[in-house]
């Protein structure tokens, strides 16, 4: 709508510094989070080995980043609240960056909307502090410092209340801000990180600590990691590095078994800088879709590090997000580097499986007086009797177990199997329970394994291969069908009409925009071509490559690998339990369904005692 009146020209002004800085501040500083990031990225920046971050209100009222980095020299510090004034670039290659911040508007930024007071001691300097309120900068003053710098916000947006309304609760503000920090504190692990929450006044409360690491790259990463996640992701988690035409991949990645039912326990980074990329995202998402249903979600902390040169970082002004100069070597890189490691995991499940299970038990009785447990066992030689006695009866219980293992596995070279299986990670089976659960007894413990989701796995990555060796069989359409489609579309599909044939859909250019499907994967059955190529083009345009047409063919093996494994309520004999136990040991992936379900639990002796108050 013209707000003009009519036959008025309207007048092109030159807006002043004031009114600049705030709309840059717009786009810098959207939220209290958004001043952090800033401030803690210019102290790593400056080189700090220990950063400590104050805040009060959820980051509204007060601010304090302080960091023992190089500093900036008293004459310096009023160019640092200077627009476009940085030291980290000096403006010839935008495309040749190496640190966090290069834009120079954080400080200019913060000082419009909030009371911005910068502290700082140089080396070889004096300590100086300087004020800027509401883009109104003062005077360079002396200061007492011993060290690095003291930046402190007060009074976020106050020059922009209507900013205010917009942000959410202090207590949303602040778990805003603990994730900046989280993330920051992942991709510098040698630097220490202190979060306090002071809000009230007073010493306040520590939010979030993370001690500087030691140690080579990995060890440091899997420390922090293991601080900032927890121990369970450190203990369920695969290490991983693979290198391809100058991208290199490093981080960690948890196992399957191992989910979350949203996407919180993502961590993506690209050249050290945390980013929030669909591109990443979707390859993260890729890597484990043959493993986790749709409703759960990985979890991962992934460096992707590449010359500056192969990333543009200057797409936004918060810098959260990157693009790529090949697009598509990035996300085959991801794609191809956690499936590689997720099939050396073997038939790998993770601890926190167990330790639910164990979480299941309940004594009976809870919550009485304390047994006597020692006392009641009473001497050995009482207890060796009392054993003997009991003999016979559980003899005649034989009948009531749903399959027991009575006969040892064959034995081997170096004499009883099946003592000898029960040195392998699964063990040797011991008995079948309610005709579905087989358990196995191993050297420091049990394994309850679900004996159709684990033969459903072995039987999905057997066709899985057979498709790879052997190719998917194609079905020939007694008439074509014809797709209409752009231009541009048909072009995009028929670069990858070579990877289509191989997975059974045979196309061809009919003229114009057209496109003719001759042959369809035999496995889908009757398909609507059409739907199913614009399906592959939305992910074409989006990827730059297609799983649709994989998966769908996956989904098809594995309802059929569903229907063709061992079922529930089938007695198996020893020999077939064992034979499955091997052969779980032997195959990738086994210790998920196809739906990302454990297919078996370990509990240790240990722990099993524990519950019978054993230790």
């Amino acid at each position: 709508m013209n707000t003009h009146a009519p036959n008025i020209r309207p007048v092109i002004r030159q807006l002043d510094d004031a009114a600049i800085n705030r709309i840059a501040a717009g786009e810098v500083v959207e939220r209290p989070a958004s001043a952090v990031k800033e401030l803690v990225e210019n102290a790593i920046d400056a080189g700090a080995r220990r950063i400590d971050i104050a805040i009060a209100d959820g980051g509204k009222s007060l601010i304090r980043v302080g960091d023992d980095g190089c500093g900036i020299s008293p004459e310096q510090l009023p160019l640092a609240l200077s627009r476009h004034a940085t030291s980290k670039i000096d403006g010839e290659n935008l495309l040749d960056i190496h640190s966090f911040g290069f834009r120079g508007e954080a400080l200019p930024s913060l000082g419009a909307v909030g009371r911005l007071t910068i502290t700082s001691r140089a080396e070889g300097h004096d300590g100086a502090r300087v004020a800027i309120s509401g883009g109104q900068a003062g005077a360079v003053a002396p200061a007492a410092l011993n060290t690095g710098t003291v930046v402190e916000l007060r009074d976020l947006f106050h020059a922009t209340p209507a900013r205010l309304k917009f942000l959410r609760s202090d207590r949303a503000e602040t778990q805003a801000i603990m994730d900046v920090v989280r993330r920051l504190a992942m991709a510098a692990p040698y630097v220490a990180f202190c979060l306090r929450d002071v809000s009230g006044g007073g010493a306040g409360r520590v939010s979030f600590r993370a001690d500087a690491e030691t140690g080579d790259m990995f060890d440091a990463l899997h420390g922090r990691l293991g601080r900032v996640l927890g121990a369970e992701f450190a203990q369920n988690a695969l290490p991983i590095d693979a290198e391809r035409e100058g991208l290199h991949l490093s981080g960690y990645a948890a196992l399957p078994t191992y989910s979350r039912g949203s996407a919180v326990a993502q961590y993506l980074f690209v050249n050290g800088r945390p980013v929030r990329d669909k591109l990443l995202v979707g390859a993260l998402r890729a890597a484990y879709q043959d493993f986790l249903s749709r409703d759960r979600h990985p979890a991962a902390a992934l460096f992707l590090d590449c010359a500056p040169q192969l990333v543009d970082v200057n797409v936004h002004p918060a810098k959260s997000e990157v693009r790529f100069r090949d697009p598509g070597l990035a996300r085959g890189l991801i794609v191809s580097a956690l499936r590689h490691a997720l099939a050396a995991a073997g038939h790998r499940a993770s601890s926190t499986v167990a330790g639910a299970t164990l979480g299941a038990f309940r004594p009976e009785g809870a919550g009485g007086p304390a047994p006597r447990y020692q006392a009641d066992y009473g001497a050995p030689a009482a207890r060796a009797a009392a054993y003997q006695a009991q003999a016979p009866g559980f003899a005649d219980l034989g009948a009531g177990y749903s399959a027991r293992v009575e006969a040892p596995a064959a034995p081997g070279p170096d004499g009883d199997g099946a003592v000898a299986s029960e040195h392998l990670p699964l063990g040797a089976a011991r008995a079948q329970v309610h005709e579905n659960y087989i358990v196995a007894q191993t050297g420091d413990g049990m394994v309850i394994v679900d004996q159709h989701a684990a033969h459903e796995r072995l039987v999905y990555e057997k066709l899985k291969r057979q498709m790879d060796d052997n190719g998917v069989a194609a079905q020939a359409l007694l008439i074509p069908e014809i797709v209409e489609l752009s231009e541009a579309d048909c072009a995009r599909l028929m670069d990858h009409a070579e990877a289509l044939a191989r997975l059974g859909l045979g196309i061809e250019r009919f003229g114009g925009g057209a496109v003719a499907v001759r042959e369809t994967p035999a496995l889908l059955g009757q398909v609507d071509a059409g739907a199913m190529l614009r399906d592959i083009l939305d992910e074409l345009a989006d990827e730059g490559e297609s799983p649709t047409l994989r998966a769908r063919l996956e989904a098809i093996l594995s309802r059929v690998a569903c229907h063709g494994s061992v079922r529930s309520g089938r007695r198996m004999a020893a020999d077939e339990m064992n034979a499955l136990l091997r052969e779980m040991e032997a195959t990738p992936h086994s210790g998920q369904c196809n739906h990302g379900r454990p297919t078996y639990v370990e509990l240790k002796l240990a722990d099993i005692e524990r519950l019978f108050g054993r230790t």
